[in-house]
């Protein structure tokens, strides 16, 4: 079992920038990819960034060049550091962990664990 905790949401002015953290339990992390996700209320959850074992990253197209996702395998803990940040990225982030590492997946299907979310909320 993979515990996920998220931290490092908050109010944020547009143009300005969060990093937040997912801290994960058990001695195995190095071997997941990681993912983050978001959701929006009244949207579908979606794809912001996957990393994986060994730290190749996928974005999803609109996030490419403002959020960049990392992984400290010494601290079990992954990282989404979000810049120019824009009204429309107010939402539930979500770190998710796949125990079958090798591939960055955009699909939430493929993730076995979750975080319980971090509420990242920015105002114009």
């Amino acid at each position: 079992q993979v515990q996920l905790v998220e931290s490092g949401g908050g109010l944020v002015q547009a143009g300005g920038s969060l990093r937040l953290s997912c801290a994960a339990s058990g001695r195995t992390f190095s071997r997941y990819a990681m993912g983050w996700f978001r959701q929006a209320p009244g949207k579908e959850r979606e794809f912001v960034a996957a990393i994986t074992w060994n730290s190749s990253t996928y974005y999803a197209d609109s996030k490419k060049g403002r959020f960049t996702i990392s992984r400290d395998n010494a601290k079990n803990t992954v990282y989404l550091q979000m810049n120019s940040l824009k009204p429309e990225d107010t939402a539930v982030y979500y770190c998710a962990a796949d125990p079958l590492g090798y591939s960055a997946s955009s699909r939430s299907s493929e993730y076995d664990y979750w975080g319980q979310g971090t509420q990242v909320t920015v105002s114009s």
